[in-house]
């Protein structure tokens, strides 16, 4: 009895961890309420808590700034160099930041927090950041916030991937967008199975128990293996380019 115990308790305890590196998509502002500052205080505090590694957007301003610089306060250690940065031990956090080059000088300021990753352009951002992430999770945020969420939730649709995607609805600030999708699905543009590929929360700790329980029960447009054939195929392409 007592060693059934101890297994349901690892079991527990597996399944709070089953994110390694979780990717946030959140603000270069903190807006004009203290709460969204204050929940991004608490999102970095949890993912110290449960050992999960942060894979963000570079910047080290607004609330990106309040969640990477709390997730680093947090006893993290940061390993690994540009082009080999998952070096990931059991009490080891990484923060890995990704970052078009022409936005260094806008949206690195003050003290830089964790290891960055400089890339070509926006596009490569959103593949790298997907790349090394096991979920993702927006905070309130503006126009490019908003644009990496619907893109993460565009790509599940279509099968790129099936990791969970997260709102953490502060104060109610994706209430319009969320009833924008409902409005899509009663129009007939969005699939009602799509419409839960979006896991939806008012507090990280709730939001983070949903998405581990998150299983995709839409129907993607291709299969994943499709989409990594074709990334496959064209990466070898690239590469007979360069070598003729």
């Amino acid at each position: 009895m007592e060693g059934e115990q101890v297994i349901l308790k690892s079991t527990a305890n597996e399944q709070r961890r089953r994110f390694k590196r979780i990717c946030v998509f959140c603000g270069s502002r903190v807006g004009y309420k203290s709460v969204f500052g204050d929940a991004a205080l608490e999102l970095g505090k949890l993912l110290v808590e449960r050992k999960i590694d942060l894979v963000y957007g570079g910047g080290s301003v607004g609330l990106m700034g309040l969640i990477s610089q709390t997730v680093f306060n947090g006893g993290c250690h940061v390993l690994g160099t540009k082009t080999n940065l998952i070096l990931v031990f059991f009490s080891v956090f990484v923060l890995y930041r990704v970052i078009p080059k022409a936005l260094l000088p806008h949206e690195i300021s003050g003290e830089t927090v964790g290891q960055l990753k400089t890339v070509a352009d926006m596009h490569q951002r959103k593949s790298e950041m997907e790349k090394h992430a096991d979920a993702f999770i927006a905070l309130p945020g503006g126009y490019g916030t908003m644009e990496e969420l619907l893109e993460m939730i565009t790509w599940s649709q279509l099968g790129i991937h099936d990791k969970p995607v997260g709102v953490l609805n502060v104060d109610g600030y994706y209430n319009s967008l969320l009833d924008l999708f409902d409005k899509g699905v009663d129009e007939g543009f969005i699939d009602s199975s799509a419409r839960h590929i979006l896991v939806i929360a008012n507090t990280a700790e709730d939001l983070l128990k949903k998405m581990e329980d998150y299983e995709p029960v839409h129907d993607k447009v291709a299969p994943r293996q499709s989409w990594e054939e074709d990334l496959l195929l064209e990466s070898t392409q690239s590469g007979e380019a360069l070598g003729s």
